[in-house]
């Protein structure tokens, strides 16, 4: 069976990321930066609390915030917060 091919390009970019560099894995805890301009939690460092594989072999995460969650986040909308990044309320609740 041959690639289905559209022009110069097959159908492969369809179904991955189309040559960009993949998406960082985070795993459970690893603290994290949303960047979603649709999310209310949109620049705020959050916690993973799941990491869900899909059936395509990508995940999607849960991403817990102080005033909500947001799951369903794909990798590509997270990056990892730096060790400084969410520490200004970090005693808050001391």
């Amino acid at each position: 069976m041959s690639a289905v091919v559209l022009g110069e390009t097959n159908i492969t970019p369809f179904l991955s990321t189309g040559g960009e560099p993949s998406a960082m894995s985070f795993e459970e805890d690893d603290r994290v930066v949303l960047n979603d301009k649709h999310s209310e939690f949109d620049g705020q460092v959050g916690t993973v609390t799941q990491k869900m594989e899909t059936m395509f072999g990508s995940a999607t995460y849960t991403v817990s915030f102080e005033d909500g969650q947001e799951a369903g986040v794909p990798a590509d909308a997270l990056e990892a917060a730096s060790e400084d990044e969410g520490t200004d309320d970090a005693g808050a609740d001391e």
